[in-house]
Formats: C-alpha cells, structure tokens, sequence
C-alpha cells in the first residue's frame, strides 16, 4: 500500500520568525502557527477551538517568511506532517 503525507494548514503566526543558519549555510525558520475551528455542537451552540502548532520552514522560504510575516500574520502553510516526539 501505498502512503501519502501532506498537509495545509491556515493560521496565524503566535510570534516572530526566528531565523537562523545552520553550519552547513541553509537558513532555518521556526514559527508557531495557531489554527481556529469553530463548529456547532449538538445542542446548537457555536464553539472555537484552537490548535497551536509549530512549524519549520527552510531554505528561501525561511528567509522570506523571516523578511516579511510578523506576529498576527495569516499563512497558509503547505508541507509535510512530522510528528516530534520528545
């Protein structure tokens, strides 16, 4: 069988791009992303929840993410899952 991992996100930045360079010269970006649902439960009351989640952003797009988003920015943010476990 065969596996597929991909997912799209749309938020807004919790804070600041953090730009950095790795030894081996490729930027790195780390950003936290908080995604909002809001549905209706059973007895027909509205409900928000958010999901906070952090990215990793590398190369070019690192350092554009870092040039032009701030805190509070909308993102749609394409790629792959990775779950990190500790």
């Amino acid at each position: 069988m065969a596996s597929y991992n991909r997912v799209i996100l749309v938020g807004n930045l919790t804070r600041d791009p953090e730009l950095r360079y790795i030894p081996s010269g490729a930027a790195v970006s780390e950003i936290g992303l908080a995604v909002n649902d809001r549905r209706k439960t059973a007895n027909g009351e509205w409900v928000e929840e958010t999901t906070f989640v952090d990215v990793t952003l590398w190369s070019r797009t690192a350092e554009i993410a870092s040039e032009y988003l701030s805190k509070g920015s909308s993102v749609l943010i394409e790629g792959r899952l990775k779950i990190d476990t500790s």
